[in-house]
Parts: structure tokens; C-alpha cells; sequence
């Protein structure tokens, strides 16, 4: 049966431009929407992060306020999902060589860990040398800056993609003290980044690369995934 990895951020803790720590975790709907649809497609989907850590969950993504009228349902397929898993594969022994897809969901942890570890950035490289569908959703494209090649190159230059945009950082309340914001950053190093209307589904594909723009491109993007899996069989 072909495998799907989930990778997530190990970071509890977010800390600010000032100093001050804001927690964080995964955001609910963006892992368990993705596992939800990869599960229904026959998929098996593993989990890991640095150290096989176990991220905790975001409250803001179980407040329906903040994460919308499903929130609790995400919230109990996430949980469920990690718990039947057991403890999440570590990073440094993850081989890329198992998988189909590798993706990358959000919550602000990315911002703080992924997007500069080294592990990850090999498996990506490594994945993407290979044509491997690799998918990142809100601030799961963080993580894609790890990817530096032997000639310290990003590996993802140039590449068509969206993610978590500014405004929406800005609307969320969390731009104002955040050491660096994510679409600025991917812009910077050379994306093609582009988005869609603030927290409205908006996903982009650039040849194996699926990137979708905040929580509710989760399941599209999601679903992208699936469709170019069955295309390759």
C-alpha cells in the first residue's frame, strides 16, 4: 500500500520580535483534512517531526469562533489519528524512498523549526530530485526554505506556490510583532508566490509542488494530491 508522510513542526512556542512567547501547535483542520482525504483514498499516512516530537494542538484551531463550525471535528480526527499512530518517526530517520508524497501542514510552528532543518530539507531535496508529490499548506511552506542543494541553491526557486499571505497574518493579529513574515520571505528568496481572497481556499500547483494558502485550502490541496497520485498509477 502506498505511503503518504505527514510532517509536522515540533515547536511549542512561537517566539515574538520582542521577545515574548506565543503558543502554538498543529492547526487542526490543516493535518487532519489532508489524513482524512488520504485515508478515504486508500492511503497509509505516517507522521513525523524533529526528534518524533509530538506537537501539541493549536487551541485557536478548536475555537469555532477563529476555526469555523467544523473545528471539533478536525480536532477529533487529528487527535485520533495521532494517538492510533503512536510516536511520530523522527526526522533524521525518515527515508524519502518510502513515500509518495510528502506534506507539510501548518500551524505557526514551521516558522520556528521547520524551516530551517536540515533533515527536512534533505528529504525534500531529495523528493523533489525524484518527482515525488510534495504538498504544504498556510505556514507548512515554511518548511520548503530548508531545501538548499550542494550549491546552496534553494531548491524551490523559482517555483510557483501560495501560503499563509501577509494580510492574513495581519488580520489574524499576529504580523505586527513576528520576526519575519512567511509570503514576504518566500517572495524574497525568489517564489513565485501569489494569493487569493484573505482565508478563502486558494491552492496552487507547479508541477509535483501543491501549496495551498491557509485552513481551508487543507482539503483541496488535499484532494489535488489524490488526484495526481491516481494519475501516476
Amino acid at each position: 500500500m502506498s505511503k503518504i508522510l505527514i510532517v509536522m513542526s515540533a515547536a511549542d512556542v512561537w517566539e515574538r520580535a520582542d521577545g515574548s512567547a506565543y503558543p502554538t501547535g498543529y492547526w487542526a483542520e490543516e493535518l487532519a483534512a489532508p489524513h482524512e482525504k488520504f485515508v478515504q483514498a486508500g492511503f497509509t499516512v505516517d507522521f513525523a517531526s524533529p526528534g518524533g516530537v509530538l506537537q501539541p494542538l493549536d487551541a485557536h484551531s478548536a475555537n469555532p469562533e477563529v476555526a469555523g463550525p467544523d473545528c471539533a471535528h478536525h480536532v477529533q480526527h487529528a487527535e485520533r489519528a495521532l494517538r492510533e499512530f503512536g510516536p511520530l518517526l523522527k526526522l533524521d530517520e525518515v527515508d524519502v524512498a518510502d513515500y509518495v508524497a510528502l506534506v507539510l501542514p501548518g500551524g505557526h510552528g514551521p516558522v520556528v523549526d521547520l524551516y530551517q532543518d536540515a533533515d527536512l530539507g534533505r528529504l525534500l531535496t531529495e523528493a523533489d530530485a525524484a518527482g515525488k508529490v510534495i504538498g504544504a499548506v498556510c505556514h507548512g511552506p515554511a518548511g520548503l526554505l530548508s531545501a538548499i542543494d550542494a550549491e546552496g541553491r534553494w531548491v524551490f526557486e523559482g517555483r510557483r506556490m501560495a501560503a499563509f499571505t501577509d494580510e492574513e497574518e495581519q488580520l489574524f493579529g499576529t504580523a505586527d510583532n513576528a520576526p519575519w513574515l512567511l509570503a514576504a520571505t518566500l517572495r524574497d528568496r525568489g517564489a513565485a508566490h501569489s494569493g487569493g481572497p484573505a482565508y478563502q481556499a486558494y491552492t496552487v500547483r507547479d508541477r509535483n509542488l501543491f501549496t495551498g494558502q491557509n485552513p481551508a485550502s487543507s482539503a483541496p490541496m488535499a484532494q489535488e494530491i489524490v488526484a495526481a497520485l491516481a494519475e501516476e498509477k
